[in-house]
């Protein structure tokens, strides 16, 4: 596993937070025929514009906030891949219940998270590279860079797939690292100290612990 710096490691943290995000603010059925390329392009600019607009998300409102992603990321994330590859043999293992249990704790912790740091980039600009993919291919990835006032660009690559609901998106890396493999390592241990059960009540005390104070 790559050693990440403390300091780097929670600036990638935060950019994985707003990576995500930026999928959070669209109507879903506007992207079932775009192109992935299209549609990570015109909800991150719609998301920006919101960040930079919305009153209540320059407040802080945290419901609001949560509402507006419970609404919105869920067309636009394959949560349930995302827990797959996350949770690795253990979710292979885990029964039908257990997998959607574990999916929507996973969901709502995600939205949790992401929530809470959706009103910090207000500045950024992004660039779009040009999509290399084949023409039939079912999975792409989208190649994105957020440009920062007097910081160094940072890369943001979607992993997207094509599903009879459009495409969708099932990682997100930053600068090199994955938000799947992120969690990997938490869920690994967590499922080694209490199974499968043990990692759904953790992640269900999290999602149930008073928010952090709003910065």
């Amino acid at each position: 596993m790559t050693f990440v710096p403390t300091r780097r490691k929670a600036h990638i943290h935060g950019l994985l937070r707003f990576a995500v995000g930026l999928a959070t603010l669209v109507a879903t059925a506007a992207f079932a025929e775009e192109a992935p390329d299209a549609l990570v392009k015109r909800v991150s600019q719609e998301a920006l514009s919101i960040i930079k607009s919305d009153p209540r998300v320059q407040a802080g409102d945290q419901a609001h906030i949560r509402d507006l992603i419970e609404v919105k990321i869920a067309p636009h994330f394959d949560v349930d891949r995302m827990t797959a590859l996350a949770a690795g043999r253990a979710y292979r293992q885990a029964t039908p219940e257990q997998k959607k249990r574990l999916a929507d704790e996973f969901k709502s912790l995600l939205i949790r998270t992401y929530s809470n740091a959706l009103n910090q980039y207000r500045d950024q600009t992004i660039s779009y590279e040009p999509l290399r993919a084949e023409p039939n291919a079912s999975e792409v990835t989208v190649r994105t860079q957020v440009n920062r006032p007097g910081q160094t660009p940072v890369a943001i690559d979607y992993s997207m797939e094509k599903t009879p609901d459009g495409w969708k998106a099932y990682d997100v890396i930053v600068a090199g690292v994955s938000l799947v493999t992120n969690y990997r390592d938490e869920f690994t241990e967590q499922v080694r100290q209490g199974g499968i059960d043990g990692l759904i009540k953790a992640l269900a005390a999290k999602n149930s612990a008073p928010p952090p104070p709003a910065k």
